[in-house]
């Protein structure tokens, strides 16, 4: 996106990708569709250190522009839940378009790039790599996270900003799955494959959506949200009745279905097997008494556990399946405006390499557009 726009300013532009084939991270995305943007975005979207950093690129390059972008090249398209957009056909749709913005640019683009130095001259910058040497006058470190490195993705970026002393916030996996190590993990491998709408929450945020059931712990859209603002250590809460004054209903059902068990009427809205090792955890005295025979206060407390499931995961699955890295280069040191290094004239950083983190939902690529442009405009 940036040396699109830079090409097409009439800047002489050159990509170098040390993967072995452009846009990786575009095709694997939304399933091979592409979450290419969001109709709702807002810098609340997103995690930085300083919140009101990704205000300027987000504002002056929006998803109306992206949108726009995708209908001039007749990409078809849907909307999901919550705004998220996707390609009817391909990923490959995107790449496709992004390489062609390049062309009318006369951007050159080369892969199997290794970079084994930067250097800054009086001119700009020199690098040595595995296809010989090169000299420009504007840098743009646009290489990501740490997640997923399997698609080619490393630290290659933090070493460029420490070489030249900018700080980083320190980096961890985000959007991921949680793990657990005690007996929940032989819960959740029961349930494997088994998704619910939730609410989760720890003390910094709350999602509703699907949570998906794993063997190794919980993963799906609303676990992916709440780990981006998990720490070590601490529990999650989980509704599993998001939408139910569960109290209420189970003395209504204690009253007209006294003869029924419990596991028997949650199983209305959960799964049998889920109800089952519930009953195992919460009411196993009680798992064949009817339901007339549950004291109210006994109920009630399980009502509370329900609305109130509280886990404490060990850990994520890392940067292995993580979607996005949290943290990354300080923003104090960067302009919001044009995503410039302040003290290293020519130097620039723009996307996920930076501290900003988005939710899920097409929030990271409408970042990478918005500050690719931004630096676009101005190297």
């Amino acid at each position: 996106m940036c040396a699109s726009v830079a090409g097409q300013r009439g800047r002489r532009t050159l990509v170098l990708d040390r993967a072995n084939k452009l846009g990786k991270k575009i095709l694997m995305s939304g399933g091979g569709r592409c979450n290419f943007t969001n109709y709702y975005v807002t810098h609340e979207n997103y995690l930085c250190s300083n919140p009101h950093f990704c205000k300027s690129a987000l504002s002056r390059y929006t998803q109306w522009d992206f949108i726009a972008l995708v209908e001039r090249y007749g990409i078809a398209y849907h909307e999901r839940k919550h705004g998220e957009l996707f390609c009817d056909n391909s990923a490959k749709d995107i790449l496709q378009m992004l390489l062609q913005e390049c062309q009318k640019g006369k951007v050159e683009l080369r892969t199997h790039c290794d970079i084994t130095r930067v250097d800054k001259t009086p001119q700009g910058y020199t690098l040595e790599s595995s296809l010989g040497a090169f000299s420009c006058q504007s840098l743009v470190i646009a290489t990501g996270g740490l997640s997923i490195p399997t698609m080619g993705a490393s630290g290659f970026g933090y070493d460029v900003a420490r070489q030249f002393g900018l700080n980083l916030v320190p980096t961890r996996a985000a959007l991921v799955p949680f793990t657990f190590s005690d007996q929940m993990k032989a819960f959740t491998s029961e349930l494997s494959g088994l998704a619910h709408e939730v609410r989760m929450r720890n003390q910094l945020c709350e999602f509703r959506e699907n949570l998906l059931f794993t063997h190794r712990g919980i993963s799906g859209p609303v676990a992916l949200q709440v780990s981006s603002y998990w720490q070590e250590g601490e529990a999650i809460e989980i509704d599993l009745f998001p939408d139910l004054d569960t109290h209420e209903w189970l003395l209504n059902c204690k009253q007209n279905k006294g003869s029924s068990l419990l596991r028997n009427v949650l199983a209305q809205h959960l799964s049998k097997n889920f109800c089952h090792l519930l009953q195992q955890d919460w009411w196993p005295d009680m798992a064949e008494r009817p339901l007339a025979e549950f004291s109210d206060q006994r109920l009630h407390d399980i009502a509370q556990k329900l609305h109130n499931w509280q886990l404490k995961p060990s850990g994520t699955e890392g940067y292995r399946t993580a979607e996005v890295t949290l943290g990354g280069v300080d923003t104090q040191h960067i302009s919001s405006k044009t995503m410039a290094c302040r003290d290293h004239e020519g130097l620039y950083f723009i996307g996920e390499v930076l501290d900003v983190t988005g939710h899920l939902g097409g929030f990271n690529f409408q970042w990478a557009w918005a500050s690719g442009v931004a630096a676009g405009q101005v190297v």
